[in-house]
């Protein structure tokens, strides 16, 4: 099961990649009928934009292992916010998607299965694994390489004994035993 919040947005689009390299991003409208969603007039998007969102793209796809998928992305104040990613099985019907949309579906999935049957390897794993599932099976956590990162860049002030001692939360001290009255 997957949260979402509800995301108002300036501009959607809707990716497919095929291959972990391929991508075609189209400017979409889920808010239209399903025969005008890809009949989106409106202002050019910003290539800056375009670039984050095929990135975004890749990335999830490749962590997927999905050789052909579709992501669609809300974008919010200027920041493209995946919404639904797990589309191995997308529609690619041309009444829908359009005849450019189509065709270069069309052409880039054939495209990539002739290579992958020339790169095919009699008596191999010739399958694409995601590499959450790499790591899982190798028991390696999925953000080892974030981390790396960080710890790379972030190095951890020294603290001085008189900054503990200022921090230290105070214990309390055993109680002194009462010394006895001096008897007269």
């Amino acid at each position: 099961m997957l949260l979402q919040e509800e995301i108002i947005f300036e501009e959607y689009f809707r990716c497919y990649c095929i291959g972990g390299k391929h991508v075609r991003i189209m400017q979409y409208d889920p808010r239209n009928p399903h025969h005008l969603r890809y009949a989106t007039e409106g202002k050019s998007p910003d290539p800056k934009l375009l670039k984050t969102v095929e990135e975004y793209t890749l990335k999830l796809c490749k962590y997927l292992g999905y050789d052909f998928n579709t992501v669609e992305f809300a974008v919010r104040d200027g920041v493209p916010i995946a919404i639904d990613f797990c589309n191995p099985a997308p529609d690619a019907d041309i009444k829908s998607v359009g005849q450019e949309n189509f065709d270069w579906v069309v052409e880039t999935t054939a495209n990539y299965a002739i290579e992958r049957a020339k790169a095919q390897k009699d008596g191999q794993d010739n399958l694409t694994w995601g590499e959450y599932i790499k790591a899982s099976v190798g028991g390696k956590p999925l953000i080892a390489k974030a981390e790396s990162n960080v710890a790379k860049t972030v190095t951890p002030k020294k603290i001085t004994a008189t900054e503990k001692a200022k921090t230290a939360t105070p214990e309390k001290a055993p109680a002194k035993p009462k010394k006895a009255a001096a008897k007269k």
